[in-house]
């Protein structure tokens, strides 16, 4: 009788875009139809060529994410999932993700999408409000989300996540509590909301009009009132927190992501993807020159995780989400409790009512107020 195969995750990055966002800082932007063939022509060869090493596992979650995705030409993303299906053995439940934005899509093509196996989408939505949505140079208007999330539930999806973000430029709280009711309103409901607040991020368009004062951002006050308000509305709207910024309709979490924050094997493909493999990391070239001529011989930066680098990484990221971390998975890992390695930092946070010890011990969690601060809660438990 065989062995089980262990667990694996897929990313698959395509970096384009019809423009690019003022506010981002991802590996990504617009490319000609030449650029975009040949790129997903050398994304499919590394797929293909990475299969042999990877037979030992089992991939149990694949997600196509960018950039962009939906901008490729549907045939090309097909041929990229039929070579998945074809050189990888997947579970009989596999978590298939793709990012679409909208005003790239229509039903024809999310319908290919279907039949090539995706069974989830993440729609790029951000703001129920034109105006907002201009001010950070998203490409689509409302109704254009509107058809594209109509087109999707026409084209058979059930298992949907809507992207919305808060603390735009020119935002106030009653806007973005408008854009949660808009969401929350759709028929059939979104099973997934990620609900992120703008992050300002250095070398961005939107970064240097803020710092030239075209742009001012919300005041802080705002941003956590705005922050409170995801979690009462979304929550009123019978939506489960089980992560920072993830929100689920009941059994319809991120399979994909919570492989991240547990830290299960993952591999990425395409220019800049990371990997997280046998507690070692590593990343594929940002050079796209270099990706497309050698798309086999492209990894750098690896990093063969310490005992001590991989107990930081499953506090600090384990606890993200609201589950919190299972303290037996911690010793069954490193040979040593949590108490043994962590014991005062958790005692110091229990006192300070921003972590909870729940079924006898076995699971530590941020609290409600921990999740407020949780950068704070987290970097404790990185190790000097």
């Amino acid at each position: 009788m065989t062995s089980k195969k262990k667990e694996l995750e897929l990313y698959i990055h395509i970096p384009f875009c019809i423009r690019k966002c003022l506010y981002c800082d991802f590996l990504s932007g617009p490319a000609d139809e030449s650029r975009k063939t040949a790129y997903m022509e050398a994304l499919a060869r590394e797929i293909e060529g990475r299969a042999g090493e990877l037979a030992e596992y089992q991939v149990s979650s694949v997600f196509v994410g960018g950039g962009t995705p939906s901008v490729a030409e549907v045939g090309q993303l097909a041929r990229l999932l039929w070579v998945v299906r074809e050189k990888y053995q997947l579970t009989e439940d596999v978590e298939i993700t793709v990012e679409v934005n909208p005003g790239t899509v229509d039903r024809e093509k999310l319908e290919v999408y279907r039949a090539a196996g995706v069974n989830r989408l993440s729609i790029g939505l951000q703001s129920a409000d034109d105006g907002e949505l201009a001010s950070i140079g998203r490409i689509h208007t409302v109704k254009q989300f509107e058809e594209a999330y109509g087109a999707a539930v026409a084209a058979g999806f059930e298992n949907i996540n809507v992207d919305v973000m808060s603390a735009l430029p020119g935002q106030n709280r009653e806007n973005y509590r408008r854009t949660l009711e808009y969401v929350t309103g759709l028929q059939p409901k979104p099973a997934h909301i990620s609900a992120y607040s703008l992050i300002l991020e250095e070398g961005t368009p939107l970064y240097e009009r803020v710092q030239t004062g075209e742009i001012e951002l919300v005041e802080e006050e705002t941003d956590r009132l705005m922050y409170a308000d995801t979690k009462e509305l979304l929550k009123a709207a019978g939506y489960e927190r089980y992560e920072i910024s993830n929100y689920a309709l009941p059994g319809r979490e991120c399979r994909h992501n919570c492989g991240y924050w547990t830290r299960k094997n993952y591999v990425g493909f395409g220019i800049g993807a990371a990997s997280l493999l046998e507690n070692v990391r590593f990343r594929n070239t940002d050079d796209m020159r270099q990706y497309l001529k050698s798309p086999l011989e492209c990894r750098r930066d690896w990093q063969q995780l310490t005992p001590g680098e991989r107990q930081e990484e499953f506090m600090f990221l384990g606890l993200r989400l609201t589950a919190g971390i299972s303290t037996d998975a911690f010793a069954a890992e490193f040979g040593v409790t949590t108490e043994q390695v962590y014991g005062d930092v958790i005692r110091k946070n229990l006192q300070d009512g921003l972590l909870v010890c729940a079924e006898n011990g076995a699971r530590i969690a941020l609290t409600e107020r921990g999740l407020d601060l949780a950068n704070y809660v987290m970097s404790q438990f990185l190790q000097d």
